[in-house]
């Protein structure tokens, strides 16, 4: 009786054991028949039964059937967005870890996992496209685990992240990015508008010293440095930068004007002369340039007269005459700069207000006249 109880145990363990495989084999059959919706229900009953769980084959299966799933114009509809991906993604991780990448089953999920890269970036791509941001990112992150060397899985997630104004997973995207030795002009134009957006000036300041030492030659990220230093009131690093940036810019006008500004603050006045001409030999209709020639020549006019009404009568009766007429000269001199400028910009109150000065100066009543009354008319 014991040897008969013994072959009755055996057959039942034989029997369980055959119905536990029975769902992987039914998923299987399944699978094949094109019957998906059933092979999905079978294999997902078998990766949660403990005796079939643990094996790379199962596993296996369920990546197969999800991709399948996705495939199908029928029962792909069925799936969340990204949901055939992750699950496919998963089960194919899932039998690389039980068997290896040279199991029987794990060097076929390892090849699975490489094709898969693909549709977790196309799937990525769908979501951002949908505005599901969350979902895109979710895909792009699986992107990168597959192949976490390839830069353009990264690149979106930053990409998306932005889209969601998730800033702070931006940017720590796009910190990777850079610690993977990615370079392009583009993503740090992206994080200096970050920087912009959160109205951080050191981070932005930051980003463009970055982009400036991938790329020491890049115009834009020249000016945006200048810029920064100009509206950051540091006159005098700007200074030192400038030229740099007209060598990478030569046929930048603005430069030049912006070059002869910093120059007369730093009371250069001769070479800050040499560059607003500059300007103008670049190009004639340069707003800035011409109202500061006007200025240059205005100030040394103005210089001249106030030396002559602190003379005493003795000394004026000797030279203030000269000091006079040679004051009248640079008035002249400066009427052609206020005057393009004023071509250029009708309305500016400035230039206005300085020609009625000259016209005044030089004794042109009407035309002094004349732009008081355009004054009065801003008001």
């Amino acid at each position: 009786m014991k040897k008969i109880f013994l072959t009755l145990v055996a057959a039942a363990a034989l029997h369980t054991a055959s119905a536990q495989n029975s769902a992987v084999t039914s998923a299987i059959l399944n699978q094949r028949q094109g019957l998906l919706d059933k092979a999905r229900t079978d294999i997902d009953g078998a990766i949660l039964n403990p005796k079939t769980s643990g094996k790379g084959k199962t596993w296996y299966t369920r990546g197969e059937i999800y991709e399948q799933l996705m495939a199908s114009p029928i029962f792909g509809k069925a799936l969340k967005p990204g949901e055939g991906t992750k699950a496919a993604f998963e089960s194919y991780s899932k039998t690389v870890e039980l068997e290896g990448k040279d199991g029987e089953f794990g060097k076929l999920a390892t090849q699975k996992l490489d094709n898969l890269y693909g549709l977790a970036l196309n799937a990525g791509v769908e979501s951002y496209n949908g505005k599901n941001y969350d979902e895109a990112l979710n895909s792009y992150r699986m992107a990168q685990q597959i192949r976490p060397q390839d830069t353009t899985a990264y690149l979106y997630a930053a990409y998306a992240a932005e889209a969601k104004q998730d800033f702070a997973a931006a940017k720590d995207t796009y910190g990777k990015l850079i610690a993977m030795n990615y370079k392009s002009p583009a993503m740090y134009g992206r994080m200096l508008q970050i920087a912009r957006q959160e109205k951080n000036d050191a981070e932005a300041m930051k980003v463009v010293q970055q982009a400036l030492v991938a790329y020491p030659g890049n115009k834009a990220f020249m000016l945006e440095e200048l810029n920064m230093d100009l509206s950051a009131g540091r006159s005098q690093q700007a200074l030192e930068k400038i030229d740099k940036a007209i060598a990478a810019d030569p046929t930048n006008s603005n430069l030049y004007a912006v070059k002869g500004s910093l120059l007369d603050q730093a009371k250069q006045p001769g070479k800050a002369l040499e560059a607003y001409q500059k300007a103008l030999q670049v190009d004639p209709n340069n707003f800035d340039a011409n109202f500061n020639l006007g200025v240059y020549n205005y100030n040394k006019a103005a210089d001249l007269f106030t030396k002559a009404s602190k003379m005493d009568l003795a000394t004026y009766q000797k030279s203030g005459k000269k000091y006079e007429n040679d004051g009248k000269k640079y008035f002249q001199d400066s009427l052609p700069y206020f005057e393009k400028a004023l071509q250029l910009q009708p309305n500016d109150r400035a230039v206005l207000s300085s020609l009625q000065k000259v016209y005044v100066r030089l004794g042109r009543t009407a035309d002094a006249d004349r732009m008081n009354t355009k004054l009065s008319s801003l008001k």
